[in-house]
């Protein structure tokens, strides 16, 4: 039995809810209210370093997206993961993007999301071909190299002396949006600026303007900055070991009653209070730290809220925060970690995609043994044989007693 369609006002409000910020909000509308049909939007990801906590985040607007009866389109960016400076040669690149395809299916499971309806697209199946090259050079003769350069700031690795593929990154994402087939596209806050490029330049193209859809960036667990898979310090990985998982939370940055940049709160703010929601309904929190008698003993927090006060007015410590945040982690990935243990291509993919680099084996050189001087055929410092040198010795003496004796 089929559900009956969401209201355009409720389907409206999932698809916006917790974003950071909507940019072009009426083309949404207009797709709903008046065009009567589901919004079709996409979320890219190049498959660079190993997929992280992070990726929670995005895989529950995913989750919102798909219960407001969206298409949503998973585009695996390959080529994109190539031009982000050289990262990693494109064979090893197709294998991360399997891993990524797999990690993302994992998640998605493990949080109960239903990925029947959701479409994965690997980047070089259309964007080698002859249409969207010329779309690549008709963009280039539009976009500066300064606006190009901006539009990727706070995407592409930035470098003291960039390389052109740099450049060339953001005007491709900005295509993916018309190749793609899409009325939105979703993303980090960091991105922003290449919406912007793709809003500002696309018409130019004959090709119209999407509406853009932004997550706020999860705080790493480094002081400053956003979790990101090349920062393995500020990351926690989707098959981290518990052991790994408590020494990475307990080394993070958390300082007592600042809720400012605390990567720590943001994660169950942005990870574990929306998966709750996700399996529970909304508004249900329910997060148990399992603190030490001496401290308070148990506490379980059904209000993130009142742990956020808690936490400011120093009510909750950074190490009692610690071991709530460590126990909610592990709980999170071992579903994930037993995907992977069960899945032969799974394995592969990482195996090949992330392969480990083998100490190279460096032969210790012999050293020469000490016979000392005093035997046949050996050589001092002077390259002669012992006997050479004391003849020069004795001619050396014969000398200064024949200036003597002559005067």
């Amino acid at each position: 039995m089929t559900a009956a369609p969401m209201d355009p006002q409720e389907s409206f409000n999932l698809i916006t809810k917790n974003l950071q910020e909507v940019l072009n909000p009426q083309i949404i509308r207009n797709v709903l209210e008046v065009e009567k049909r589901p919004l079709k939007l996409y979320w890219g990801t190049a498959p660079t370093g190993r997929p992280h906590c992070g990726y929670f985040v995005p895989m529950t607007k995913l989750a919102d997206f798909l219960k407001a009866g969206c298409h949503v389109t998973v585009l695996l960016a390959d080529l994109h993961a190539f031009l982000d400076n050289m990262k990693a040669p494109l064979e090893v690149v197709n294998y991360r993007a399997k891993y990524y395809e797999f990690a993302i299916k994992a998640i998605l499971k493990s949080i109960n999301v239903p990925i029947e309806k959701l479409k994965f697209v690997v980047g070089s199946s259309y964007q080698l071909s002859a249409e969207y090259t010329m779309d690549v050079f008709r963009l280039s003769n539009m976009v500066s190299q300064n606006d190009a350069k901006r539009a990727g700031a706070d995407v592409v690795k930035q470098v003291a002396n960039p390389l052109l593929s740099g450049l060339v990154y953001p005007l491709m994402q900005a295509l993916d949006e018309q190749f793609l087939d899409c009325d939105a596209q979703f993303g980090g806050v960091d991105q922003r600026k290449i919406f912007v490029l793709a809003e500002e330049n696309l018409p130019s193209l004959g090709y119209k303007k999407r509406a853009h859809l932004m997550n706020p960036m999860v705080p790493g667990l480094a002081q400053g900055g956003k979790m990101s898979a090349s920062d393995p310090n500020s990351k926690i990985d989707l098959l981290e070991e518990p052991k790994q998982v408590k020494k990475k939370i307990n080394s993070a940055y958390c300082s007592p009653g600042i809720i400012e940049d605390n990567g720590l709160l943001a994660f169950i703010q942005y990870v574990v209070r929306p998966i709750q929601e996700l399996k529970f309904g909304s508004e249900h929190f329910e997060f148990f730290i399992n603190r030490p008698d001496k401290f308070g003993g148990p506490i379980t927090y059904t209000s993130f809220e009142q742990l956020q006060a808690d936490f400011k007015d120093q009510k909750l410590s950074p190490p009692d925060l610690k071991t709530g945040v460590s126990d909610a982690i592990i709980e999170l990935l071992e579903p994930i970690r037993k995907e992977f243990a069960s899945n032969p291509e799974f394995q592969e993919a990482q195996e090949k995609g992330y392969p480990v680099a083998q100490p190279e084996k460096v032969k210790k050189a012999k050293k020469p043994k000490n016979k000392g001087t005093r035997y046949p055929g050996s050589q001092n410092q002077n390259g002669k044989s012992p006997t050479e040198d004391g003849d020069d010795a004795v001619e050396k003496v014969a000398e200064k007693i024949k200036e003597a004796v002559l005067g």
